[in-house]
């Protein structure tokens, strides 16, 4: 089940917000392709936006009237609250510095920022800016505050500018923001009905109130595994360990700190699931003794007993005695030889499905390189971004259901047979 190469935006809604900037001539042009993907237009042009171009324009190619006022006496009821109720995506560009500086800090002064405040789905937006002022600190602070709180960021580009200048502010083109856009809502909805638990980032095991052991998990792959399964139709749980990156919106999120606490929030869950994908990078042993008090430091050395953590995916596998048609997927993070330490785990933790990476691709960073092994079958993945990689380990967990015949957790319940898929992903 391969990724679509042309998304689609059939029947989705999307809400223009048109910025105060020399390119909101491009907006125009935006609009334009994502009509052509399928979607159905709404704009909304801020007071800046309207000094650079008209509603009419957006009228005449989106056939629908541009919003400008949030007390608009033709309305009946609240207009931000009805726009956004029914959009799926809300796409802004240009986002001019002082509108991505609004949206950091929550302001809701006009139609623009109410509707952002109010969006239920993702947000998207596409800077452009002057170079000194994309590049000054509270700029960069502003982005990165919405960047954590789960915006996606489109740019900007580096290139000629306005000014005659030449630098990195430049609006990215429309036909990219749209693919973009595409990419995330127009995904097949094949994970539809199904229950996906995921957990997380790292594990912190405490040595004493201010210090612990712990990893360098970001959490950064089990977020995209959770925002890809929501995009693809699933209802998706995360049970996430202590990180600094935002959950995708639409999921629920359980926090947990230790491995203990992550294991006992997955595993009496894990029967109610189709899905259980561990992201999470568990640390494998945690101190004997917790020091109720700071140890102080000393002259001499400092000597830590470490204990056995509980394997998660074994008790997972462990469980398939119990289930005659669970799914099982491990994640595999070695220093080397990756296909046979893949085929390994594949035997010794009951695994349908291994994924296996390098550690120093893993962790931290937005891309990833895998490689997917199964019984009878190696997928040797390219460097990709890790959202990409996440459909790929969708993918293989979904080619073994649909090889088994499983139906969804949910359904089974109904008809009394109980849950018929487990797939654990441990990374």
């Amino acid at each position: 089940m391969p990724m679509s190469a042309s998304p689609s935006l059939a029947n989705r809604e999307i809400l223009l917000v048109v910025g105060g900037g020399i390119a909101a001539y491009k907006s125009a042009t935006l609009a334009r392709e994502l009509l052509r993907l399928g979607a159905r237009v709404e704009t909304v042009l801020t007071a800046a936006g309207q000094r650079f171009i008209t509603g009419v324009t957006f009228a005449g190619l989106t056939g629908r009237p541009a919003r400008t006022e949030l007390w608009d006496p033709h309305h009946p009821g609240e207009l931000h609250i009805d726009l956004t109720a029914k959009a799926d995506a809300i796409v802004v560009a240009p986002a001019t510095a002082d509108l991505l500086a609004r949206m950091a800090t929550g302001q809701g002064d006009d139609l623009a920022t109410t509707c952002l405040l109010a969006a239920k789905g993702p947000v998207f937006v596409a800077p452009a800016m002057h170079p000194r002022m994309w590049t000054h600190p509270a700029t960069q602070a502003n982005v990165a505050l919405l960047e954590a709180r789960g915006v996606h960021v489109i740019g900007p580009a580096t290139g000629a500018l306005a000014s005659g200048e030449h630098g990195v502010g430049r609006m990215i083109e429309p036909e990219e923001i749209a693919q973009r856009v595409a990419h995330a809502l127009g995904t097949a909805r094949d994970l539809e009905g199904l229950r996906v638990l995921i957990s997380a980032g790292p594990t912190h095991e405490a040595i004493d109130p201010v210090r612990f052991v712990g990893n360098r998990s970001s959490g950064r792959m089990g977020f995209a595994l959770a925002e890809r399964a929501r995009d693809r139709g699933a209802s998706v749980s995360v049970v996430a360990g202590p990180v600094s990156i935002a959950a995708p919106a639409g999921v629920d999120v359980v926090k947990v700190r230790s491995a203990l606490e992550m294991r006992d929030a997955i595993l009496p869950r894990a029967q109610d699931f189709d899905v259980v994908i561990m992201a999470a990078a568990v640390a494998d042993y945690r101190p004997a003794d917790v020091a109720a008090e700071k140890i102080k430091k000393t002259h001499g050395e400092l000597t830590i007993r470490l204990v056995k953590n509980p394997d998660i995916l074994a008790e997972l596998g462990a469980a398939r005695a119990q289930h005659p048609s669970p799914v099982l997927v491990g994640f595999a993070v070695e220093t080397g030889d990756l296909v046979a330490f893949a085929r390994e785990k594949l035997a010794r933790k009951g695994c349908d499905v291994v994924v296996a990476n390098l550690a120093a691709h893993g962790f931290e960073g937005d891309d990833n390189v895998v490689t997917i092994v199964r019984e009878d079958h190696v997928d040797a993945l390219a460097k990709m971004p890790k959202r990409a990689v996440a459909d790929h380990i969708l993918d293989a967990a979904l080619a073994v259901r649909e090889a088994r015949g499983l139906r969804s957790a949910a359904r089974s319940s109904a008809d009394g047979t109980g849950v018929e898929a487990v797939a654990a992903v441990v990374r």
